[in-house]
C-alpha cells in the first residue's frame, strides 16, 4: 500500500488524560500562541483540570484550538476559565525584539505557570522546556494528546485573538481582526503602504525590511 494512503488512514489524535495520569500530584497543561505573527504579543496559558472535575460535560469537546470553530473556542473559553484554575500571560513585541521569540514564548509559559499555585508537574506543548520550579514534561503536538494542554491552547488563543481584534479598531488597515497579526497578503500590503506600528515586532524579517527601506 502506498505510504500516502497509509497516512490518510491514520486516525486523528484525540486528547485525553493519559499523560496527566502518569504523574502524582497537581498536573497542569501549558501552551502558547502567537510565535509566528508580525504584530502583537505572544501569549501563554496554564490550566489545571482537577481530577474530580473531569466528568464535566464540556470536557469531551476540548481539543487543539486550531481544530475548533471560532464560536466553539469562545464557548469553551468561558467554561474552562469558570471551572478550572488557570493563568494567562503575554509578552510584548518590545520584549520579543529584545530577547527573541523563542525566549519570549518560554518566558510567557514560565509566568503563566508561576501564577497558579501548587503545581507539581507541567505538561508543556512542544519540545522546548521553560525554566520552571516544578517538573517539566515536553510533549510534541501536546494539544492533540493532553486535555490540559488543549485547554491551555484554547484560552491562550481566544485571549490573544481578543487583543488583536481590539488593536484592529485602532489600526484597521492591517486586518488584525481576521489575520491576528500573521503575515497575510493584506498585512504585508498594509505594512508597505502605512508603515510599522508600535505593535509590530521590529526584529521579524518583513517588518525589519520595511524599517530598513524607510531609513
Amino acid at each position: 500500500m502506498p505510504q500516502a494512503a497509509q497516512k490518510q488512514r491514520a486516525p486523528a489524535l484525540t486528547p485525553d488524560f493519559s499523560l496527566e495520569d502518569k504523574y502524582v500530584g497537581t498536573v497542569c497543561g501549558i501552551d502558547e500562541v502567537g510565535r509566528g505573527p508580525l504584530a502583537g504579543p505572544v501569549v501563554a496559558a496554564c490550566v489545571v483540570i482537577p481530577r474530580h472535575l473531569r466528568e464535566l460535560p464540556f470536557i469531551k469537546e476540548i481539543k487543539d484550538s486550531k481544530k475548533l470553530s471560532h464560536s466553539k473556542r469562545h464557548t469553551l473559553f468561558e467554561s474552562i476559565t469558570k471551572h478550572f484554575p488557570y493563568a494567562i500571560s503575554e509578552i510584548s513585541p518590545t520584549k520579543i525584539d529584545e530577547i527573541n521569540i523563542l525566549q519570549a514564548s518560554l518566558l510567557a509559559m514560565k509566568i503563566s505557570c508561576e501564577k497558579v499555585d501548587g503545581i507539581d508537574h507541567a505538561l508543556v506543548d512542544g519540545n522546548k522546556a521553560p525554566d520552571l520550579s516544578c517538573k517539566v514534561i515536553t510533549v510534541v503536538k501536546g494539544d492533540s494528546k493532553s486535555v490540559s494542554i488543549a485547554a491551555a491552547s484554547i484560552i491562550a488563543k481566544v485571549y490573544r485573538d481578543q487583543i488583536m481584534t481590539k488593536l484592529a479598531l485602532e489600526y484597521p488597515s492591517y486586518g488584525w481582526d481576521s489575520n491576528a497579526g500573521y503575515p497575510t497578503k493584506q498585512h504585508i500590503i498594509a505594512l508597505e503602504q502605512h508603515g510599522v506600528t508600535p505593535h509590530h515586532r521590529k526584529s521579524f524579517g518583513p517588518v525589519r525590511r520595511i524599517i530598513e527601506h524607510d531609513q
